[in-house]
C-alpha cells in the first residue's frame, strides 16, 4: 500500500502520523515550523485522509506500510512522530524495524491496550445522510445530536469531501475502522526492547497514558525512554500546547 504524504523543508527526515478519524494536515500547523530544520513528511496512514482504503488495519500492517514508505523515500533512518493510533503504529514500526529509524516520539498514547471509547463517535458517524445533506451545517447538525463538542464535530468534519456527484463523503474508510476496532484498541508488544532513544509526551489533562504506565509497559518496551508532561494540554497536545511540543521534539532531535 503507498501511502499519501506531503513533504516540507530540508534536513534530518522526520515522519509525523497522525491520530484515528485524522489526517496528515492535523499536524500542518506546526509540520512547518519543524520544517524551518527538517526534512518533514505528513502522513495519511491507511484508511484515513487520501492513502488507500483497505479491509485490513492493524498495527502490524500499518508499521509495513510506514516502511514501505520509508524505503520508497530513500530515506532509510527517519526520526518518527506519532499521535494516538498514529503513536502505535510509530511504536510497532520502531519495536519492528529498529535499524530502520533514528528516534522515536510518541504523544499521549501507552503501549497498553485501551478499552472501548470512540463507539459514540463511530455511531454518530455512521448515523449522518450524507447523500442527502446538502451542507457542512445540516452535517454538523446530525453531529450535534450525539457529540456535543464543537471542537470534536470539526476534527471530524475535516474528513468530508464533495464527490463527483456533489454529495458529501467521508476521506476514512468508516466501516474499516468500525470492523476493526478491537485492533486499533489493541496492546503495542514484542520480545525484544526498542534500544534507541524514545521520548514520550504527555498531556497533563489527559487520562491516556497514567503514571503506572511508564513503570509498567513504556519503560519495559523502550529502555532509553523520557517522558514529559505538558500540564495544561489534553490528548491533542500538538495543537493545544504547540510551542511546548516543538520546543521539546526540536531538543530531544538534537541532543546525542
Amino acid at each position: 500500500m503507498k501511502l499519501h504524504y506531503k513533504e516540507m523543508g530540508h534536513g534530518q527526515p522526520l515522519l509525523i502520523l497522525h491520530g484515528l478519524f485524522g489526517t496528515l494536515d492535523n499536524w500542518a500547523t506546526l509540520a512547518k515550523r519543524l520544517a524551518e530544520h527538517y526534512n518533514v513528511f505528513l502522513v495519511d496512514l491507511r484508511n484515513h485522509g487520501r492513502s488507500p482504503h483497505s479491509e485490513q488495519h492493524d498495527y502490524d500492517a500499518m508499521a509495513d506500510d510506514v516502511l514501505r514508505l520509508v524505503d520508497d523515500l530513500q530515506i532509510p533512518t527517519p526520526a518518527i512522530m506519532g499521535h494516538s493510533m498514529g503513536g502505535k503504529v510509530a511504536m510497532k514500526y520502531a519495536l519492528k524495524y529498529p535499524t530502520r529509524l533514528t528516534r522515536l516520539i510518541v504523544v499521549d498514547i501507552a503501549p497498553k491496550a485501551y478499552p472501548p471509547h470512540h463507539d459514540e463517535i463511530i455511531d454518530a458517524l455512521q448515523s449522518v445522510d450524507l447523500n442527502t445533506a446538502t451542507s457542512r451545517s445540516e452535517i454538523d447538525a446530525q453531529l450535534a445530536k450525539s457529540i456535543s463538542d464543537e471542537d470534536v464535530r470539526l476534527f471530524l468534519m475535516k474528513n468530508l469531501y464533495r464527490k463527483e456527484n456533489n454529495t458529501f463523503g467521508w476521506r476514512m474508510n468508516l466501516d474499516a475502522l468500525e470492523k476493526n476496532y478491537d485492533k486499533i484498541a489493541a496492546a503495542i508488544t514484542a520480545d525484544v526492547p526498542f534500544k534507541k532513544h524514545a521520548l514520550f509526551i504527555k498531556g497533563g489533562r489527559s487520562g491516556y497514558i497514567k503514571q503506572e504506565d511508564i513503570y509498567s509497559n513504556i519503560e519495559h518496551l523502550f529502555t532509553l525512554v523520557e517522558v514529559e508532561t505538558i500540564p495544561e494540554a489534553g490528548h491533542w497536545v500538538h495543537a493545544e500546547a504547540p510551542n511546548k511540543v516543538y520546543d521539546l521534539v526540536t531538543t530531544f532531535l538534537e541532543v546525542d
